[in-house]
């Protein structure tokens, strides 16, 4: 159950109307969870600043148990997601930043309830 969260001061304008299920295609697959599992939102015109520059940048956030907890795995995940990112928004790959957080399950709570019980 998967958790991104995308800041950018890119205008909502720059967000093709698929982009939300091409980005959740992607980064389903390269976490290696079901799209159906996947939570995701998109947080367009902030100000923003990476690296000293406030020109077009993102900063994501990506929090899922099991998948985000070893540096070979974010490795990996990180290589799929600038692909994308990067040809999708036309951002270089020095203007997104993603930033990994392993969960527990029973630091997700769904259904009453928290996942380490589902």
């Amino acid at each position: 159950m998967p958790f991104l969260d995308l800041q950018t001061n890119l205008p909502a304008s720059s967000f093709p109307e698929d982009f939300l299920k091409k980005f959740c295609s992607i980064t389903a697959a390269a976490l290696g969870k079901p799209e159906d599992r996947m939570n995701l939102v998109v947080k367009p015109g902030l100000p923003m600043l990476i690296a000293g520059s406030c020109s077009p940048c993102v900063m994501l956030s990506v929090s899922a148990i099991g998948v985000t907890d070893t540096a070979e795995k974010n490795k990996e995940h990180s290589a799929k997601i600038f692909q994308f990112l990067t040809s999708e928004l036309g951002l270089a790959e020095d203007r997104v930043v993603i930033v990994f957080h392993p969960l527990g399950p029973h630091q997700v709570g769904k259904k009453g309830t928290v996942m380490s019980f589902l």
